[in-house]
């Protein structure tokens, strides 16, 4: 019998976009076997008892290195975003528990530089390379069922980032 997402609720998650100097924004290529290509800004799970803007600073170091004494938090998205997995997905992970995400965003300034970085800092890795990339680049890069997500957050932070941050 087929899942209905109606019947799953969505997992807590944290997430984080980190811009440099030069206002472009981190991405990491995740590691995954079964799809390359698919870049994303650091972003997980929300610990329970843990509140947004901590898991977003946990979920940034532990998949960047990227610790928050490097970190200048600007502002939080306006409202949490959610997406549902595509229907080859729902079931098939987090224990088939949820039937996506309702993610809490942060926006920050880099205050390090690349040699802070060090995408080995947690076991098991997250991703396997970075870069730097333009803001508008940004939504193409990430898989398609999560793509509304990241053209919302562009909308919502470009004013914050083009004002001199």
């Amino acid at each position: 019998m087929a899942l209905n997402p109606d019947d799953l609720s969505y997992r807590p998650c944290a997430g984080f976009m980190l811009v440099n100097a030069a206002g472009d924004v981190f991405t990491g290529e995740r590691i995954n076997k079964k799809a390359h290509g698919f870049w994303q800004m650091p972003q997980g799970g929300i610990d329970p008892g843990e509140d947004p803007k901590t898991a977003a600073l946990r979920e940034l170091a532990e998949e960047t290195g990227i610790g928050a004494h490097l970190v200048e938090v600007i502002a939080p998205a306006p409202q949490p975003l959610k997406y549902d997995l595509p229907p080859d997905l729902l079931g098939n992970v987090w224990k088939g528990k949820y039937r996506g995400q309702i993610q809490h965003w942060y926006l920050g300034q880099f205050l390090g530089s690349d040699s802070d970085i060090n995408l080995n800092a947690h076991d098991p890795a997250e991703f396997h390379a970075y870069r730097w990339v333009k803001l508008h680049e940004l939504a193409e890069l990430i898989v398609p069922f999560k793509r509304a997500v990241y053209e919302t957050l562009v909308m919502e932070f470009e004013p914050l980032i083009k004002n001199g941050r």
